[in-house]
């Protein structure tokens, strides 16, 4: 059964100018998110993934490429048209503290996206909609007169997450949402989040380099090196059989939980990370891959289906 794409993505690439030369922040970047769908974009830090989801959201400009969300081309929006866009888009970010204003208190935090596109003219309704939405997230509504300073961790996430709520999204980026936290509190946020979704038929763009986090919440998998996709697939498919050599070293560097498998003898990486300055020609992973050949020094592999998903590798893995 088709499913339907809520956005796509095509060819996006972002480049930063700086004195010491051009970043390829991301390059040439295609993928589909599919409606009521979790897709978790993973990969080490620097490889472009915090970028991409910026990009997607309008955030920052692309240098390059299209964005189409929900039948519109974001790409080609000018500042009003984005503006009604942004109601379906919303973002949950990693540090809640940063990014919730100190001098506000919570019912103001939660009430400013509804205030800003004037969803409630009379305000008895908007602070009805604001308490309703502290209770869906675990926040007591007579906190409604409280600072974020006097929440725990935790706690201000659920504030953040209620704020991304408020305009009834399509689509949630989640920026390393549970990183700050603790273990405990991020199985919390995590399921909430899982409940969230399934209530409110939403679609989240989960970036994580948390593979335990990611293995737990995603639905698909999205894995970036340096800038580039190197394999997309359904979750499960590609813990247990990786087709990318990437995505095989990034699974194998998890910590075991098992302390008798700890010791087990595995193949690491060698080398260091190429500059996104100075990146490779050809296969972007290929000065650190064991089974590279000349022809992954030379090509660009582009993304091609494979066991029910796509890979960008000229020798995929069996």
């Amino acid at each position: 059964m088709d499913r339907e794409i809520l956005m796509q993505v095509k060819g996006i690439v972002k480049e930063f100018k700086t004195g010491g030369g051009i970043v390829h922040a991301v390059s040439g970047v295609d993928l589909n998110i599919y409606t009521g769908e979790t897709l978790a974009l993973v990969g080490e830090s620097g490889c472009g993934k915090s970028t991409l989801g910026k990009v997607l959201m309008r955030l920052i400009p692309s240098t390059a490429g299209e964005i189409l969300f929900d039948g519109e081309n974001l790409s080609g929006m000018n500042k009003a048209q984005l503006r009604e866009a942004r109601k379906k888009m919303q973002l949950i970010f990693q540090d809640p503290y940063a990014s919730l204003d100190p001098r506000m208190n919570v019912g103001k935090i939660i009430s400013e996206p509804l205030r800003a596109y004037k969803v409630y003219k009379n305000k008895d309704e908007e602070e009805e909609r604001v308490r309703a939405l502290m209770d869906r997230v675990g926040i007591r509504p007579e906190f409604y007169n409280r600072y974020p300073h006097q929440f725990s961790g935790g706690q201000r996430q659920r504030v953040g997450i209620a704020r991304a709520l408020a305009l009834n999204p399509k689509l949630i980026v989640c920026d390393e949402p549970v990183s700050a936290l603790d273990v405990s509190i991020q199985a919390q946020i995590l399921n909430l989040l899982h409940d969230l979704q399934d209530e409110f038929g939403l679609t989240y763009l989960f970036i994580s380099h948390d593979l335990g986090v990611v293995r737990y919440i995603s639905s698909r998998v999205c894995v970036m090196f340096l800038g580039r996709v190197c394999e997309i697939r359904d979750t499960e498919t590609l813990y247990s059989r990786p087709l990318h050599p990437y995505t095989k070293f990034l699974l194998e560097s998890t910590p075991q939980p098992n302390p008798e498998r700890r010791k087990e003898d595995k193949e690491l990486l060698s080398g260091e990370i190429p500059s996104p300055i100075n990146p490779p020609s050809g296969c972007r992973f290929h000065p650190r891959c064991p089974y590279a050949q000349e022809i992954c020094k030379q090509e660009q592999p582009g993304l091609k289906p494979c066991d029910g998903g796509m890979c960008a590798c000229h020798f995929p893995l069996e």
